[in-house]
């Protein structure tokens, strides 16, 4: 009788310690799936972070898309834009004029084409004859315009000492194919007392009717009777479907 005792306290303490045991592996598989369940919210919280990331790299290379898009340069004569010449004012003939013979070295002066290039050395703008005057340029494609950039020197740099020959007022018009229509884009006053590069929005941008020919009506310059300098003009907009 206290044989069969013995061994009932005998297996009743190796019960304890297996419940014991078995308690703690619990306790550790427990915690486990708790680590486990942490380590795949990190894990969907890395993805989801992630994929914002990539997400937000996609939007701004989309918008950095769209700038570089709409602010191209369509009045570029290496991209096949060219001068309207039967649209566009006269070249300013300065062979009885001493200061501008000295402006341009003695050489005959730039042809209207010459706003097409980005070249923007002292001298080397087109001279339009008088304070007033126009330029028609022909697109390479139809084009929904957003913006006109217009480029002159600093009178630190002029050869004459002045840029009184800079465009100031001046009206951008959208021309048809055949030059019966023009509608008017927008007005802007060129300020020589700022940047030399200066651009301007046009009204309603983007336009939702394309254009494939544009003018510029200077309507006066800084002082100049006698010519109106433009050196660069750029066109910008996104191209038509």
């Amino acid at each position: 009788m206290e044989e069969l005792t013995c061994e009932s306290a005998a297996e009743w303490k190796m019960q304890r310690h297996l419940c014991a045991l078995l308690a703690e592996q619990n306790q550790k598989m427990q915690l486990l799936l708790e680590e486990v369940a942490q380590l795949r919210a990190e894990i969907s919280s890395a993805k989801k972070r992630s994929q914002e990331g990539q997400e937000v790299n996609q939007a701004a290379s989309k918008t950095a898309l769209e700038v570089y898009v709409e602010m191209s340069d369509w009045a570029l004569k290496s991209s096949g834009a060219t001068i309207d010449m039967q649209r566009t004012s006269e070249t300013y003939n300065c062979k009885e004029n001493w200061g501008c013979r000295v402006l341009w070295f003695f050489r005959p002066a730039n042809p209207p084409d010459t706003i097409l290039q980005p070249d923007l050395s002292p001298g080397d703008c087109w001279p339009l004859q008088g304070p007033q005057g126009q330029v028609v340029i022909r697109l390479p494609a139809r084009v929904h315009l957003t913006a006109v950039t217009m480029q002159h020197i600093y009178k630190e740099v002029s050869p004459s000492g002045t840029v009184t020959s800079a465009p100031r007022d001046v009206a951008v018009f959208g021309v048809d194919a055949d030059g019966e229509e023009e509608t008017l884009l927008g007005t802007f006053t060129y300020n020589v007392e700022k940047e030399a590069t200066q651009t301007f929005p046009l009204k309603d941008a983007p336009l939702p009717r394309a254009f494939s020919y544009i003018k510029l009506l200077v309507k006066s310059n800084w002082g100049n009777p006698a010519y109106t300098c433009i050196y660069r003009v750029q066109v910008h907009g996104k191209m038509a479907n």
